[in-house]
């Protein structure tokens, strides 16, 4: 598919960049994309959460009194869970929530979503930034005139200290290097914007995308 690439200032530079078919113009796999986005937000959660059993409460484990005879309901030590600060029973243990999905449905998931986006004229190719001088203020004009108001992903094909800095304080904008995108970040934007340099890797090694 062929996309327009723009200039800095957000006008098209009259040039356009192919993308490879077999990423962005695939039948997208929904249940993919519900896999991979499902596992994102697992492994975000941290599952600290935690209670104390009885045998963690403070609290003697002296017998409250005697088994039988008192005309009173049968009673264990002042940890037990029925009383004011026992121990909670079956309460919450720290725990992973992470997942496993197979490398081959992640990779189906980030070219489904690729090609949802595609379909929907949602991709934007930028021409290569030169940044001296890290500005917000700057990286934000370019981004309004090509997007407007839109939440978009901005995707560098490397690591790129000046060109981060000038991205990162910019609400409705993440911005990601081309190796760490997910499906999560593709489909929570609304807008994705390539540099140049990484739209051609693509094309370089469509297996990796």
């Amino acid at each position: 598919m062929q996309v327009d690439v723009y200039n800095s200032k957000g006008e098209k530079t009259g040039r356009s960049l192919e993308l490879p078919e077999d990423i962005f113009n695939i039948e997208p796999n929904d249940h993919c994309i519900y896999l991979a986005v499902k596992q994102y937000l697992a492994a975000q959660r941290q599952g600290t959460h935690k209670t104390k059993t009885r045998a963690e409460v403070h609290g003697a484990s002296k017998k409250l009194h005697r088994q039988k005879g008192t005309g009173g309901s049968r009673k264990g030590n002042i940890r037990n869970p029925l009383y004011k600060g026992g121990g909670a029973v079956n309460g919450p243990l720290p725990h992973g929530y992470d997942f496993k999905v197979n490398r081959k449905v992640k990779d189906l998931a980030k070219m489904s979503a690729l090609s949802h986006k595609a379909r929907a004229n949602k991709i934007v190719v930028v021409e290569d930034l030169n940044i001296e001088t890290p500005k917000t203020k700057d990286f934000a004009t370019m981004l309004g005139k090509i997007n407007g108001t839109q939440k978009s992903l901005f995707i560098m094909p490397e690591y790129d200290a000046k060109l981060y800095m000038s991205a990162r304080n910019i609400d409705r904008n993440k911005t990601v290097v081309l190796s760490d995108m997910n499906t999560y970040d593709l489909v929570n934007a609304q807008v994705l914007v390539f540099t140049e340099a990484a739209a051609k890797m693509f094309n370089e090694a469509p297996a990796e995308a």
